[in-house]
This record gives structure tokens, sequence and C-alpha cells, in this order.
């Protein structure tokens, strides 16, 4: 981060209102959270008790520089309003005559069997219904309870319990199965039997609403089911680790003598408002800097992918990557940027062999006089061939790197992917991802892999892991925060939960957020090198330009409208370039002067363990489960 005070010719040049030479951007945001409580009573979730667990600010941070010790703030501030309603009588009915239309009879799941073999449990599930997830949304999304304005961030308590027509159920999505293999998670497996939903975007190819909505819906009367564990009542502790996994059970036992107390209702719907909802769904924070590693903020973006190919008879980037998909998926998220695909093929010997196998046989580091841990191999080993991949980098202005390793059946792999940083200061470098035969028996290719680890380089958080800004706590899904698994349960390609390949509505806000704040910094940073250069006074009309620009970006932020924000801010940005080429500073000078910090920062400080996000489909994981 760059702390400056404004020297001499800036203090006597022109004052601005929104530009800030040298400075951090300041952009603030009141951020509307409409709150619909349906078939929860007043006595049943007490007002008080569900907001005082409720925050009153978010300030992002990028999560990746607190590997590091360092907290850098992305210059956003959000405020938050919240609008709480407990659907009347009317509506209620209204919406449960819906569900008892989409209702379909089916199997108990394996976890409401488990569930019933549970020795605390305080009822028995005797039927189940499978209910379409995203009927359950679009029904809400555009029939709200009047005053509801669904274009907002709003979520939906759904509590159907209790009720004479109530019907014991679970939420399905089913139609989008793996690009590469064709395997439907949604329809094959009960863990993708769900009990919340949202996130979808107006234009989504399979289930667009048509027009932009922002709504997520939790139904702690659906399932039990697995992604959250909440079919367990009896094992508080999960894992044996001492600390309690905290979940929410199914409402019916919040009761006397269930597994929580009624009184505890209101504080845990709070609990998911803020730590999923809030931090990890509407306003999260970015989990690498959303501005790519470039000279200037970049237009133009190469996927660059190559594909060790040791899987004997199969051609991988053919078989396993859908490019077209790849790239459509992306460029919904990073709609501001040119991007293109181009692929090679690697043998997988040598050096990517003998790295791959020093790891994953002996869990050791091939390059030991380096004194880096062993999990970096696959970061050094690249590096040190990556002239021989990166052919397009006088074409466009940022070529990602991004390496598949095609292996033989019975081959260990450390993960489905990941997207690793720096080993410095947590800025991102490569994304890496894995197939094998074993992986196709298991229902995935690679394109799906590689939208979600891109969509990782790119800046985006999993939706169940994050930051909390008021206790400055980056969390995941584990102990006090076990809940937190539920935001999987979203339209989002960075879910774990497989059921859609998508960017929801809440990653494409963030991202636009992100990246208004990141143009903003480079216009200030941009701005304070043109003050101190040798003919300011040349500059003074186009830093006019391009602070009331980013007072038109500040202004479409506060109105929700986040397209309009990120592209007022570029524009304000490509007029403080327009100011550096008048005055003859090159807009590189900002990014030479990091670059150098960060030069300095590797001489001075000791090789970091591992932080990168590895996504994994071990034994263990939510994604194995059947």
């Amino acid at each position: 981060m760059i702390i400056s005070v404004a020297p001499a010719s800036q203090a006597a040049g022109p004052r601005f209102a929104n530009l800030d030479p040298g400075g951090s951007p300041k952009l603030t945001e009141k951020v509307p959270v409409n709150v619909v409580f349906l078939g929860y009573s007043q006595a049943q979730v007490k007002r008080s008790a569900y907001l005082d667990e409720l925050p009153k600010r978010y300030e992002p941070v990028v999560r990746s520089r607190l590997w590091y010790d360092e907290v850098e703030k992305l210059g956003l501030t959000y405020t938050y309003d919240y609008h709480l309603k407990y659907a009347d009588r009317r509506y209620t009915d209204r919406f449960f005559r819906e569900l008892t239309r989409l209702a379909t009879p089916a199997p108990l799941t394996v976890y409401q069997d488990l569930y019933n073999e549970q020795t605390g449990k305080v009822t028995t599930i005797t039927d189940n219904h499978h209910i379409d997830a995203p009927s359950v949304e679009r029904w809400l999304a555009l029939n709200p309870p009047a005053g509801v304005d669904t274009r907002r961030n709003t979520i939906f308590f759904i509590n159907w319990f209790g009720r004479s027509d109530f019907k014991f159920h679970v939420y399905t999505k089913t139609n989008e199965p793996d690009p590469d293999t064709g395997y439907n998670f949604g329809a094959e497996r009960d863990s993708r039997k769900i009990s919340a939903w949202g996130g979808t975007t107006a234009d989504d190819e399979e289930n667009g609403l048509g027009s932009t909505r922002r709504i997520w819906f939790h139904d702690l009367s659906a399932g039990p089911e697995s992604w959250t564990e909440n079919w367990n009542v009896d094992d508080p502790d999960l894992d044996g680790n001492g600390v309690e996994d905290y979940r929410m059970p199914p409402v019916w036992e919040y009761a006397a003598n269930g597994y929580r107390s009624p009184a505890a209702l209101a504080s845990d719907l709070g609990l998911i408002t803020r730590y999923v909802a809030l931090n990890l769904l509407f306003t999260t924070s970015p989990l690498y800097p959303a501005e790519l590693p470039t000279a200037t903020p970049p237009e133009s973006i190469n996927l660059d992918s190559n594909v060790y190919e040791g899987w004997s008879g199969v051609d991988a980037s053919a078989t396993y990557v859908d490019e077209q998909l790849l790239q459509r998926e992306l460029k919904e998220l990073r709609w501001r940027n040119v991007l293109d695909y181009d692929s090679q093929d690697l043998p997988f010997e040598g050096e990517a062999r003998r790295c791959y196998f020093a790891l994953m046989d002996d869990d050791e580091s091939c390059y030991p006089e380096l004194g880096y841990e062993p999990f970096a191999n696959f970061y050094l080993q690249n590096t040190f061939e990556l002239d021989r991949v990166l052919d397009d980098r006088d074409r466009v202005d940022y070529e990602m790197p991004i390496f598949s390793y095609a292996l033989p059946a019975g081959t260990p792999v450390p993960a489905l992917g990941f997207a690793d940083d720096n080993y410095t200061d947590g800025t991102q470098s490569y994304v890496f991802a894995f197939v094998s035969p074993d992986i196709v028996a298991a229902g995935y290719g690679l394109t799906t892999t590689l939208i979600h680890e891109v969509g990782h380089h790119l800046g985006m958080s999993h939706p169940h892991d994050g930051y909390d800004s008021e206790t400055g706590v980056d969390y995941g899904p584990a102990d006090e925060f076990f809940f937190a698994w539920s935001g999987d349960q979203v339209n989002s390609m960075m879910s774990y939960i497989d059921l859609n390949w998508d960017f929801s509505q809440f990653d494409r806000d963030n991202s636009d957020r992100f990246l208004t704040a990141a143009y903003n910094d480079a216009a200030n940073q941009l701005a304070g090198a043109v003050l101190d250069g040798d003919r300011p006074g040349r500059a003074h009309g186009k830093l006019r330009q391009a602070d009331l620009l980013l007072g038109a970006a500040q202004r479409a932020l506060s109105a929700h409208d986040y397209r309009r924000a990120l592209t007022l801010a570029e524009q304000a940005y490509g007029k403080v370039v327009e100011a550096a080429e008048q005055t003859g500073v090159s807009a590189d000078v900002v990014t030479e002067a990091m670059a150098a910090q960060a030069k300095q920062a590797r001489m001075t400080s000791e090789l970091t363990g591992t932080h990168e996000f590895i996504d994994t489909l071990g034994p263990d994981s939510p994604r194995s489960k059947p």
C-alpha cells in the first residue's frame, strides 16, 4: 500500500472533490437489505434479538494480503439499511400454496434417514417432497410482499413447519449437468438436495429471471440436509477438536426438548444474515486483488491454457475443456474486458513430472535450496519454465497462466484445482487444475474447475468463507462458523455445490464494486505522479474531468448501479492517463514503484506457508458425499 503526503507541487495545484492524488478511494454505499420472515411470527423471531446480531458497516479488504499480516482496504465503505417485514397471513398462505403446487413426492434422502436414526431427534420424518429451487426463487423475486423491492438485496427466511399444509421437503436443481462428463450432481446426489437458494441473474442460460433481482431464500423447515450437516442433532462437535461445530438445526429442533432453545432462533437467523448473506454473498471481500498484476489496468486478457498430457490415449485439452463455455462465463463476470483463449499441450515429463511426484509421493520440495514448502513445487517449476508458455504478452494487456495436469488412473492428485499466489505478498500468480479417470468418475472434467479457479484469480471468494469487517476475523466453515456452509447453496460458480456453472448476481455486483474502487485508486495514484512531475499545470483540465467522472461514479454506486459506477471510474482513469501523456509521465510509474517495493519485500521477508485456496475432492469434502 502507498501512503503519501502531498508535496508542495500538489498543494499548490487544483483542489478536487473526488480525485485524491496519491490517496486512497473513499467510496461509500448505503446498502439496502430487505429481510422477509415467511411463516415466522414476531413471537418466534423477536426483532430486537435478530437485529442485535447484525453489523452496522463493512469495509472489504484483500483477503490474500491477510496471509502476510497486511490489511489492505479497498477504499469502499458499506453501511446497511435494514428493512424487516413479517409477511401477513394472506401472503404467507399464497406462498405456501405455491410450494404445495411445486412439491413432488420423493423418497427420503440419505440424510433424512440419518436424522431419523438420531437418538435426540424431536420428530420422525415420514415422507419427502422435491421442490425446484429456481422456481421458488423466481416466484419470490417476481411476487414479493408489498413494499419489498427484490431488485435490492433481499433475504427470505422460510418456515413451513407447523402449518396444516406442511410437507417435509428438500429443494432441488437438476438442469445443469457437468459440461464435460454429463454427470448430473443435482439429480444423482442426495448431498445436493438443499435448503437455500438464490443469486440467479437476469440472463442465466437455464433459469434467467428476465430482470435483475437480488434474492436469497433460506428454509429451516426443509431437509435436514447434508451440506450444513444439520441432520446430526446428537453430536455438537463433529470433528472431535473440542469446539462445537455450530449449525442451525431443522426448525422443529428449536424446542424445549430439541437441539437448541426456541429463544436462540432469532439470533441464529441473525448469524446467518451476518456471516453468510452479508459477508459471503451481498457485500464480500475479494480473495485476491481485483486489479490484476499489470502495469496499468488491463483491457484485454488472454486465458493461456496449458495442459500437461499425462493420461495415455486421452487428449484432455480437447475432451475436458469447453473453451466456449469457459470464456462465456468469465466474460459475464469481467464484462469490461476483452477475453480470449488459447491452449497448448505439454509433455508430462522432465521437471514437471519430477516436481509433481516430489510433492505427491515424498512431500518434498523439488528445489530445497530455495527454502519453499513442498506445495510450492507447482508454482516454482512453472515459473522457471514460464517463457515457453507465455506467447501473447505483446498482444494483450494480461496473459493469465493456466496449468492443468491430466494424469493416469490411480495417480494421487492434490486437488480439483487451486489459484495460487506468489508466496511473497498475496498477489495472484497461476491457476492449476487436475483431471484423471478417478476425477472423471466422480463427475468432473476440467471446464468447471477452470471457471472456478479463474474466478478466484480475478478476486472472487467462495460463498462459504470470508471476512467479517467489524471483528476483523477471516473465517471458513468450521467450528463456530460451521453454518457458513449454507452460503454454498447459491447460484454461483464459486460454490462447491456443483449445481450450476454461472457467476451469481452477487458475484457480478461485488466484482463491479471492486473494480470501481481499483480504477479510482489507479486514478488517484497516477494523478499524484502527474502533479509531482515537471509540468503539472498542463494536466489540470484532464484531472478536473476525471474528478467529475469519479463523482458520477460515486453517485452511481450510491444508486446501486454497479455497472455504471465501474464504467465511469474506468473513464475517469482514462482521463488521468491522458493527463499523464500531456505531461510526459508514464502511466507505468506507479506500478513500477509498487513492483520495486514488492521486490524489496521479497529480499527482506521470510517465505510463508501455503495460503492458496485448495479446492479439494478429498473424502472429508462435502463434494465427495453421496
